[in-house]
This record gives C-alpha cells, structure tokens and sequence, in this order.
C-alpha cells in the first residue's frame, strides 16, 4: 500500500487518511475519493491530500480482518461483519471466555498491521457480548502477512473460545452456632442465588446443620443422594486447618480436600474438594457479601464445565486483589456473571405515540407479514447484541403488552405520551442499568429494519474509543435507529416535544459516525395508511429467529 501525499490530478480511487470538513461537504477517514470529492477540495484551495492507494497483492482492511477472525474463532464465537477493519467475535451464549495466550502472541508477533485483542482468562461474558476484536492498522494489508497470521492461527489452534455455562444442581449447606441470627443465613441464600442468577442456576437445594464435623458428613452426603453437581459449604466460623469442621466432616463422608486455602483476597479460606462426582467448595464468612469473591472464579468455571484442580486454585495469584476494585462489579439479578465487565449497548424501542395520521388504527398492532408491527421491530432487537430491551408505552399501553407478551422486555409506561416522543425518551433513560455504556433508540414502526442492520450500528459503535453517536445512511440519506454514548443522557434528559434528541446530532457533529447500509430499511416508518400497505410483505431483509 502506498501512502502519503497525493495531488489532487492523481488523487481519484484513492482512500483519504484523515478526515476534512469542507464547506460544502465532510469526508470521512478511509472515504474514496471521486471526482466531486476533489473538485470541492479544489475550490477550496486545497493542492494535495494524505491519501492511500492499494497495490498489487493487497488486501482491503474489512476483507483481511474477516479472514483472521475466521481463522482465530472457536466454539461458542459469532463474527460480526467486518467494520473500518475490525471484526468482534461475539459470544453464542453466555459463559466463560478461554482465550489462548500462546496462539494469540502468535498471530500478533507475525505483523504490526495485523492484531487480536481478546478478554482476559476465564472472564464472564454474557451472549452477544464481545470476547474478542481482530483489528486490522492500516487500510490494507499485503496478502503474504495475513496468510501467515491466518496460517499460524488455524496451525496452533483456536485463539479464543467460549465455555458456555451449563446445567448445574447446586446446594447450599450452612452450620449453624447458637449466637448466628437466622437472619444472616437468610440473606447467604439470598446472595448465593443472585450470584447463580446470571449463569441461569438457582439454589436447587438449602440445607442448615449443626457446626460439626458428623452434620457436615451428613448434609454432603444427602447433597450427593439428592444428585447435586456443585456444594457449597458456608461453615459457621471460617476454615483454618484441614482438620476443621468442614474438611473433617467432607472426608469423615468419604471425600477428599483437593485444596484449603487460595491466593485470592478475598476468598483467601476457600477450600476446594469433591465426594464421588460431586465437586464441593467450602467458603468463608466473607461470601455473604455480593462482592466478587475468591470462590465465583472457581464456581464459574466449575458450572462451564472446565476442569478446575488444587494446582489451577493455585495458579489464580497474579489479579487475584480483589478487594476495593470498583471496576469489580456486584452480581446482579438477570445480569452479567461476577467478574469484569464488557461493554454493553442497552435498546429502547418507542412505542407509546398515538397514531394521529393513522384513522382508527393503532400502527404497532397492525400486521405486516403475520406479525404486528410492534412484535416484529422488537424481535429484530431482541434478534441483535442490543440489551437489555426497554418498550416504551403509552397508547393502549395493555393491547400492546399482549402483542409482545413472553418476550425478555422491560416496560415502562409514559403517561404523557400525547406530549410527543421527549417524554418516552427520558423514561427510556431513567430504566437503563447504570452500567451501560450507550443506548440503541429504535422506532416501533419500522418493521423493515433487521437485526443486521442493527449489528452493524453496533459494531460501528464498538470501532470507535470515543463518545460517538452512529446514525445509518442509504444514498447519503439519514435514518434510525440511533445509537448514542451515554455521555449524551443528560442532554437527551432535557430535550422537549416531540422531536426525540434529532437535534443533538446537529449540535454534537463532531460525534456522528455516519453508518452507510445496503437498503433504505432505515429510511422507512409508516405514519400513514398508505405507508403501512407498502410495508405490508416488505418486512425485514434479515428476520430474526
């Protein structure tokens, strides 16, 4: 690839290196200069440009960053179209992501221009997430460096996969001192759910025994006739010796303490043992908080169903401070697993206006291809890595809960929906989890947008390190959905009427990633009778499941 300054006389074809607002027009990084683009930056006054040509051999930045990602996937990993040279590999399903160093030090010693990224060993993720991002630098590559970056991948095998977390019975045994409050062993079996939660387990059994070494062997032993995969003892008062009362009483039932004691604080007292087939953890006093814990990172992969020994127990030192990391997230009821979290795009989907052009026909529950609107514009969302999904309500708020009953939805319900979209807005905004890094503003009247087009709004948005808001194009038009950072919550807060936050984009230009899509899906909302005819038979290029 050639790169450097170009004259404008030779500059055609070519892929400008920065981006250039001019008066009449901006040109984005990686644009193909034509021949209005140069005669603009002619009158303009402007002599040459910073531009790259591909030569002979070389392979464009989207086509080489989806064929290593090909190369570097495992089990359990979706590719998402390649972008601006990046491909994310995305989790099928929630679970743990196992990447392999070795191979990918490999890939990225091969070439500068040629990188994987991945998360760290054995980190939670949930579905659709993003376990890995293959990066390619410049805006092409010589064919020869990637086929040795793709051959060392497909030789040493996969780069990442992802264990996804599997069906477990899992049963709690607390003892029990004459000074402990019920109340304590209460809220364990509280926490101790919240943390199965996000790995979709409950507690299927919760057993209470005196603190000794013959009630301990009596519960585990009921635990392993009852069929329970993973036990966890929370003894009365913290392990301090192989001959305490849990580990005395886990090998007086026949038993063995594979490992007491971890180098990760807290969990420090954590002992990991099994009984036949049963794996039994005995965890300390400290697991009664949420907060990240020694012992999660040994349930996690017990429950994705990788080995886990005394020597890998042992193996967990380096990063295993976890006390006073903010970034360490709590577990949350339906969110993602303890550990470090990924980003996370969350959809809000506006459905609550009233259909004042429409007659008496409510749009959302009229069918388009033997769905109603509404169903068909949120299984596409549903369908996407967006989430969690916020629907918005407010005309016939009940009729439309029906249309889109058993689905993972959060609702809230706007009672000012006669005042315009704002007010949706701003609800939409006060029900995103904190945690959140952006927001996907989808219209419910737009059954022709698929979850393609959504994927790839959000990979746009992944691409980019900064506060970005990334709209689709066709032909130079703009559409919706909208993606925004949330940096630009509050201002969407405080926005009025029924414009929804259009405006910002004016205001915030520097921020818009412009996002050129295939079809004009993204052009289409039906606001009138005859719009909905037209959609009817025309519904999204891409159905979801």
């Amino acid at each position: 690839m050639k790169f450097g300054p170009l004259r404008l006389a030779r500059a055609e074809g070519a892929l400008l290196a920065h981006a250039m607002r001019l008066a009449s027009r901006s040109l984005k990084k990686g644009h193909v200069l034509g021949p209005d683009d140069l005669a603009a930056l002619a009158a303009e006054g402007h002599e040459e440009v910073v531009a790259a040509r591909l030569e002979l051999g070389d392979v464009p930045e989207d086509e080489a960053a989806a064929r290593l990602a090909r190369a570097v996937c495992g089990p359990g990993l979706a590719l998402d179209t390649a972008f601006t040279g990046r491909a994310n590999l995305r989790a099928e399903a929630a679970g743990l992501a196992i990447p392999d160093a070795a191979v990918v030090d490999s890939v990225n010693a091969v070439d500068e221009r040629v990188t994987i990224a991945t998360l760290a060993p054995f980190q939670a993720v949930r579905r659709r997430a993003i376990a890995a991002t293959v990066k390619i630098i410049p805006f092409a590559v010589p064919g020869a460096a990637l086929e040795a970056a793709c051959a060392v991948a497909r030789a040493r095998g996969p780069a990442i996969r992802v264990a996804p977390w599997r069906p477990r019975r899992v049963g709690l045994v607390q003892t029990v001192l004459s000074d402990l409050k019920p109340g304590l062993l209460d809220k364990t079996v509280a926490v101790t759910r919240d943390r199965l939660a996000p790995m979709g387990l409950d507690l299927d059994r919760r057993d209470r025994c005196a603190h000794a070494a013959s009630a301990v062997a009596d519960a585990l032993a009921a635990c392993r006739a009852a069929g329970v995969d993973i036990a966890l003892v929370l003894g009365a008062s913290a392990i301090v010796d192989r001959r305490d009362v849990v580990p005395q009483g886990l090998v007086d039932a026949g038993g063995e303490v594979e490992r007491l004691g971890m180098p990760i604080d807290p969990g420090n007292l954590t002992l990991l043992g099994s009984l036949g087939p049963m794996r039994v953890l005995g965890i300390p006093g400290s697991a009664r908080s949420p907060r990240l814990h020694g012992f999660d990172w040994v349930l996690q992969r017990l429950v994705a169903g990788v080995p886990v020994s005394g020597a890998d127990v042992a193996g967990m030192g380096a990063g295993g401070l976890l006390k006073e990391i903010a970034s360490r997230p709590m577990p949350r009821e339906g969110g993602e697993a303890p550990g470090r979290g990924t980003a996370q795009v969350a959809a809000v989907v506006l459905a609550a206006g009233q259909p004042r052009r429409m007659g008496d026909v409510n749009k959302l529950l009229a069918e388009v291809d033997g769905a109603p609107m509404i169903a068909r514009t949120v299984d596409s969302v549903l369908a996407s890595a967006a989430g969690p999904v916020v629907v918005v309500t407010g005309f016939e708020a009940a009729k439309l809960r029906a249309a889109l009953a058993g689905r993972p939805l959060r609702f809230v319900h706007n009672p000012g929906f006669a005042d315009g979209l704002s007010g949706s807005l701003q609800a939409a905004l006060d029900e995103l989890p904190e945690e959140v890094d952006g927001a996907l503003v989808c219209l419910g009247d737009m059954p022709r947008v698929g979850p393609r087009h959504l994927d790839r709004l959000l990979a746009a948005f992944a691409a980019h390190d900064r506060p970005a808001i990334c709209v689709p194009t066709h032909n130079g038009k703009r559409g919706n959905p909208v993606v925004w950072h949330r940096r630009f919550f509050d201002e969407m807060r405080r926005v009025a009427g029924d414009t929804g936050a259009r405006h910002l984009i004016g205001e915030h230009a520097e921020a818009v990633v412009e996002v050129e899509m295939e079809d004009g899906a993204v052009l289409v909302d039906v606001d009138t009778p005859e719009a909905l005819a037209a959609a009817r038979g025309r519904a999204a290029t891409s159905s979801p499941p």
